[in-house]
């Protein structure tokens, strides 16, 4: 990174700092996830939290204001001033935030989540509901010192800290939309496939060996680079580390094996564009994504644009033969089929991709007025059980493990962050659409094996810019417009009404 002048560059020198320090907490929680043993988590808590504090007081010093002010006079790059943007927004929020909230947070969160972990599979709201109250006391008094910092409401506050630039009043008017085809679009795939050839069923059971085998071979067909990151197991997927050392997770179940697949396929579009952020400025927060909507259009890019793809699809299908032997199931034309059945569920991560945004939309609508006060946490499983009645036709009354209890968010206090899956999705859309337009061949390419262009425009597009651009610029330069979410609608459309 060129050097620059003094208040800038003590600035940024600051941040380098911040980064290597958060290197290690990313991967301090990463084990926390995968390979922690039960009896540490209280001192993980302790040590994550005295961490959290550590970095907090390095940015969060009053003093800085003045410095951010000199830096803004001084003759900086478009780089450095994008770079000074990313930096200043980081510490307005940092800088409101009192070292004992931050403290009490971390020490909720990882008791609630830890907890959790076992609450879940043993159906136990009622031993849960005290940790998340904890939980939730520690996220509203965030969300009201923050909504007074910048000036806008509680929900938005936290949303603020995922999506930068996103308003309820823009939520509502996307989801409200989706609201209104959503339920006609998923009766109409239901009946149109009703009609199809019936899907034939992968024949168990499936070697956890196999397949972790298998989903290390796509994630190398994908381009991960391993002699950067890992592929382990935890309970909620994710993907976590730094650019350096990314580190994924998934899981496996004897019975089914495609959950493990989509789910990694998924991370490695996160994994991959933690890998190719702009290295030169790594250390810098614009490298950093510019918000988890557009990290979330990586994921979804690779899992649903690109992953439920029939050209990608029938390369996918005698790997499947390779690890688990032949069967009928695994023709590409069943597997397509397979992959794109749409079923209403109970599970968020299980949901095919024209019920997703249905649970999304039933989450954005509790935990809003939960952090707003307008609810409270033991309002929870009445409004779960009548929302996923009303937008999916399904029944979780008593079954809290696939109902309230099934996201490791809410135990980890990461209110705000639902609603960047489904602008996620339609952001990917969008970029498949952009691709098609500057690439008319891309399908056949695709189907060819050819899965470089699509890289390599994300890279260009996408991963290349960091934070370089507000998330709006950032799409117009992409695609030629800010987000458009009738693209997402097209996209449903064209995959499952259109034959």
């Amino acid at each position: 990174m060129p050097n620059t002048s003094s208040s800038y560059q003590a600035l940024a020198d600051r941040f380098t700092r911040l980064y290597r320090l958060n290197h290690v907490q990313s991967i301090v929680g990463w084990d926390r996830a995968a390979l922690m043993p039960a009896g540490a988590n209280e001192a993980r808590a302790q040590a994550m939290a005295e961490l959290g504090v550590l970095l907090h007081g390095l940015l969060a010093e009053p003093g800085l204001g003045p410095q951010f002010q000199q830096a803004q006079a001084e003759p900086l790059s478009d780089m450095e001033q994008a770079n000074l943007r990313e930096m200043r927004r980081l510490w307005r929020v940092q800088n409101a935030l009192p070292q004992s909230l931050v403290q009490r947070r971390e020490l909720a969160t990882a008791h609630c989540e830890h907890a959790w972990r076992s609450q879940r599979p043993a159906n136990d709201w009622a031993g849960f509901l005290p940790n998340l109250k904890a939980v939730l006391q520690v996220a509203r008094e965030e969300a009201q010192v923050l909504s007074a910092e910048l000036g806008c409401g509680r929900y938005e506050a936290l949303l603020s800290l995922y999506e930068p630039g996103a308003s309820c009043a823009q939520l509502d008017s996307v989801f409200g939309a989706v609201r209104q085809w959503l339920p006609g679009l998923i009766r109409d795939a239901v009946a149109r496939q009703a009609g199809e050839p019936a899907v034939l069923q992968p024949q168990g059971p499936f070697d956890v060996d196999a397949q972790r085998r298998l989903c290390e071979q796509v994630v190398r067909l994908l381009g991960f680079d391993f002699n950067a990151g890992r592929l382990d197991v935890s309970t909620h997927p994710f993907t976590g580390g730094v650019p350096e050392d990314v580190r994924m997770t998934t899981r496996y179940t004897e019975h089914e094996f495609l959950g493990s697949l989509m789910g990694t396929i998924h991370e490695t579009g996160h994994g991959r564009y933690e890998q190719n952020r702009p290295r030169e400025w790594i250390t810098q927060p614009v490298s950093e994504a510019r918000s988890m909507a557009l990290h979330e259009s990586q994921s979804l890019a690779f899992e649903m644009q690109l992953g439920c793809h029939p050209g990608f699809v029938a390369r996918l299908a005698p790997l499947l033969v390779q690890a688990f032997g032949a069967q009928p199931a695994f023709e590409p034309g069943n597997l397509k089929r397979l992959l794109t059945r749409v079923k209403p569920g109970l599970i968020r991560v299980d949901a095919d991709e024209v019920c997703y945004p249905a649970h999304i939309i039933l989450r954005y609508e509790i935990e809003r007025p939960l952090i707003e006060g307008e609810i409270e946490a033991e309002d929870i499983p009445a409004l779960w059980d009548a929302k996923m009645a009303e937008l999916l036709g399904q029944d979780t009354r008593g079954n809290f493990k696939d109902g309230p209890l099934q996201d490791v968010h809410w135990p980890s206090g990461s209110f705000g962050y639902f609603p960047c899956y489904s602008l996620g999705a339609m952001y990917a859309a969008q970029w498949f659409a952009a691709l098609r337009r500057e690439q008319p061949d891309i399908d056949a390419r695709i189907a060819q094996g050819e899965l470089a262009p699509v890289f390599a425009w994300l890279q260009a597009h996408i991963w290349s810019q960091g934070s370089r651009w507000p998330t709006d610029q950032l799409a117009q330069r992409a695609s030629g417009e800010p987000l458009n979410p009738e693209h997402y609608q097209a996209h449903l459309r064209a995959r499952y009404l259109s034959s």
